[in-house]
């Protein structure tokens, strides 16, 4: 089969590679239909991070048809349409009950994170929960209801994530700070939630007018203490939470500086940086949540029948489609931001 392997930075090349088999007997076998390239795969692609060269490349959302299953799969059968999240959750174990799958008690660390979807075929282990169903065939659908529904692996339930960890209510004042894919569907969840004020801090003109349509009432294009004062100036004080979407210090800083005292950060941008004590925010009372999101309980939960139903449509964020041959273009666009969010079709036969 066909595979994405991460040849060096800057470089994702495309190989034949041995097509998985199952191991064990809650593994799924998956044809692959969509996958996509997420903001966090940049990291190695722009700089080579700690990524061995010649590997299984990072890609880890996907859309596709169930092939195979182990003998104690009983939640899904050959021929299902199925969302591929980037997490493992077991969906019985105290974190995957109190809500947090994206962190499963049962799968830690790197075992509840899936790699390797820019693929033909993918082996989803721990699949008797995590795995969500999607009714009838991808040929059912429309090609932009696909695109949202490509976003429930990853990107919209992540978005989300920043905001149920922010504890957004109604009526709140929020800033999003990120405007690439988690940050446009941070404004979607933000939306969802009831906040009153969403202001999005973004310098593109393009992701303004998005996030300006999925309901961002201000744009900030400044940053440090310039763009704080200016969200302040927007709100007409402090916000009552910030969602932050990308990753860096530089991030974390502007979060903490547009809050009101009491105020709430949800941060969801896999983090690049160390050097962030908590106790800088003892004056302040701030509160800090996040991580890796529980995908297949907010898709189970809201987030799928919300697409289905045509209430949101965090699709938009795919502003190009590739075919998995252009895979290292797919990426290199984005990296040059000359498109938000890269699709990829793997499989053009839409149908198992």
């Amino acid at each position: 089969m066909k595979s994405a392997i991460f040849e060096k930075a800057g470089l994702v090349s495309v190989q034949e590679v041995d097509r998985p088999q199952l191991q064990a007997t809650d593994d799924v076998i998956i044809k692959i239909v969509r996958a996509c390239v997420c903001g966090s795969d940049l990291w190695s692609y722009a700089h080579g991070d700690n990524k061995e060269p010649h590997s299984v490349n990072d890609g880890h959302e996907a859309l596709g048809i169930v092939e195979e299953i182990g003998t104690a799969i009983t939640t899904v059968k050959p021929g299902d349409f199925v969302i591929v999240p980037f997490t493992h959750g077991c969906g019985e174990c105290d974190a995957c009950r109190a809500g947090f799958d994206g962190t499963c008690d049962r799968h830690q660390g790197a075992t509840n994170w899936s790699h390797g979807f820019q693929s033909e075929y993918v082996r989803f282990h721990y699949g008797n929960w995590a795995l969500v169903k999607v009714p009838g065939q991808p040929s059912d659908y429309t090609e932009g209801m696909i695109k949202s529904l490509l976003t429930l692996a990853d990107v919209m339930p992540t978005g989300y994530h920043a905001a149920r960890c922010a504890h957004v209510q109604r009526g709140d004042k929020v800033v999003v700070i990120g405007d690439g894919a988690v940050g446009q569907c941070a404004v979607i969840a933000a939306k969802m939630l009831g906040a009153s004020q969403i202001v999005l801090m973004s310098r593109h003109p393009d992701r303004q007018e998005m996030a300006r349509q999925s309901g961002a009432t201000a744009v900030v294009a400044a940053r440090g203490e310039a763009g704080i004062a200016e969200v302040r100036e927007v709100l007409g004080g402090g916000a009552d939470a910030a969602l932050e979407c990308v990753g860096t210090e530089a991030a974390i800083e502007q979060a903490l500086g547009v809050l009101h005292n009491g105020g709430r950060i949800g941060y969801v941008g896999v983090p690049h940086y160390n050097n962030r004590p908590i106790g800088s925010t003892f004056a302040q009372n701030i509160s800090i949540a996040g991580g890796s999101a529980s995908v297949t309980t907010y898709d189970k939960e809201v987030l799928l029948k919300a697409v289905l139903d045509g209430t949101i449509d965090p699709g938009r964020v795919f502003t190009q489609t590739y075919l998995l041959a252009q895979i290292n273009q797919a990426y290199a666009d984005m990296q040059n931001r000359r498109t938000i969010k890269s699709m990829v079709v793997v499989s053009k036969k839409m149908t198992d």
